[in-house]
């Protein structure tokens, strides 16, 4: 099960959070070739975070599944950060 961690120090209206939700499972599931009924997605907001010394708003992402190919990482990562 392909499972992905978004987590940052901003706030999101329930609809934006909602909308980004969707997005991500649509996204991981493309990305890994799953079927998004085996994806699971999670949103931690409103963490406190720093990032190179500001707290200026940020966002971490953890995607675990089994079988990741370190090849596609790079591909994942880019994907992944047009998300936030």
């Amino acid at each position: 099960m392909p499972y992905l961690l978004i987590r940052s120090n901003t706030e999101l209206k329930p609809e934006v959070e909602q909308a980004l939700l969707s997005r991500s499972s649509r996204v991981v599931a493309d990305a890994l070739g799953k079927p998004e009924r085996y994806v699971m997605v999670s949103l931690d907001l409103g963490s406190p975070m720093i990032f190179g010394g500001e707290s200026s708003a940020c966002a971490y992402l953890e995607l675990k599944s089994i079988g990741l190919p370190e090849e596609e990482t790079a591909s994942l990562s880019a994907q992944l950060s047009e998300l936030v």
